[in-house]
Parts: C-alpha cells; structure tokens; sequence
C-alpha cells in the first residue's frame, strides 16, 4: 500500500529530520574511521598512524554533537512537529550515542598497545564488519522514514517497516557473535588486564549496534498511525 503525507513538507524548506541525517553523515564517516584505526591497529600493516585516526574520530564526534545541539535547539514550536518532540529528542540522543561508543571503544583499544594473534583479527574484524552492517542498515532506515513522515515522495509503508525489522534481526547476529568474541577473548592466555581491554573494546562495539536498534525502534513509533 502505498500513500503520500504532504503536511511537513508544506511547513519548512529545512525540517529536523533532515538535520537527521547530516548527523548521520559524521556517524557514517566515524565509522569508516574506526574500521581503518582497527585494521591499522590489530594487523599492524601499513596505514595511517592510529593515534592520528583516533583525533578524526574525536573531530568527528564533535561535529556530530554540534549538529544535534543545532537541531534541538531549532525544533518548531507546538502542532507544527511532525512526529512526537519527545521522540524526537530522544532519538538524537541515541543516534549520537553510536558515535559516542565507537569513540569510547577506540579509546579502550588506544589505551594500551596489544599484539593480537592472527585467529583473533579476523574474529575482530568480522565482528567489525557485522556491527558497521547494523549502522548502515539505520541510514536506509532513516531516509525512508524521512521521506513517509515529509510525504516528499511516494512511499511504501510496509517495505518501511521491513528495514527495522532487518536491524532488529541483524543486532541478534551482533548479540550471538558478540557472545563467541568474548568466549574466545576470555579463554586467551595472557594477563587478564589485556583480555579485560579487549572485551571492553568489543563491549563498546557491540553498543553502537544496539544504538542503533534502539533508533530503529524509535523511527517506527514515529510512523504509528
């Protein structure tokens, strides 16, 4: 079924969602920092210097709290919201949290330089490449959300609702490999200050995947009729 809401876009040039989705952009680009520090980091073959990447990310942290700062503090007054302001104002808080983890996790990773066994880099990366898929999964999500709420195009409200339930299933992919992770992390043998670091950096991946579920979960109440 497929059906247009034409009354957002009759309001402003320049709503909040779409202030979304520029904050979206520093999430977008954090991540592909934190991939390339990983990558660097753990394989210790030629790249950037870490430290280096880790300052983009900070830069990119910062721009990202900027722009949510910038779309709370114009949000339209009273009936004039699309969705709920509550909700609304909720979901930013949680869509910058993403970012937030990943620059706590390279901040657990930076803290102390550990040499990783072969067989755990590639359990690292793929866990990596698992919890980036979740993020990107939101971006999909929230430009179709975006365009069902402004009515800017015509859109289709179950194939909507499809995107979230795909981030809910791929937080539970997410939530099982984190639990083989640190399974495998918890069984290495070396001092457990070591081991504690990296189950912390895991841990903090793993909350930028739920992050994003609980985005998930938002946009859809924001689309309930």
């Amino acid at each position: 079924m497929k059906f247009r809401v034409p009354f957002f876009g009759m309001l402003s040039d320049r709503t909040p969602m779409s202030g979304l989705l520029e904050h979206y952009g520093q999430i977008e680009k954090g991540m592909g920092l934190i991939h390339e520090s990983m990558e660097c980091y753990i394989t210790g073959g030629a790249c950037r210097e870490f430290y280096s990447l880790q300052q983009e990310v900070d830069d990119a942290e910062y721009h990202a709290d900027k722009i949510k700062r910038n779309i709370r503090n114009h949000l339209p007054h009273g009936l004039f919201m699309p969705v709920d302001k509550t909700l609304f104002i909720n979901y930013t808080r949680s869509q910058d949290n993403i970012l937030d983890s990943g620059q706590e996790a390279l901040n657990w990773l930076g803290m102390h330089r550990l040499a990783i066994e072969e067989d755990m880099q590639k359990l690292l990366l793929d866990y990596l490449y698992e919890v980036a898929k979740t993020i990107e999964m939101l971006k999909v999500a929230l430009e179709a959300t975006i365009d069902l709420v402004q009515g800017t195009v015509t859109v289709n409200r179950q194939k909507t609702k499809e995107h979230f339930r795909g981030i809910r299933a791929q937080q539970r992919n997410v939530f099982r490999m984190k639990q083989n992770v640190m399974a495998e992390l918890y069984d290495l043998d070396r001092d457990f200050k070591e081991v504690y670091q990296l189950m912390k950096f895991v841990d903090c991946l793993f909350d930028m995947s739920h992050n994003s579920e609980n985005c998930s979960d938002m946009l859809r109440a924001m689309i309930v009729r």
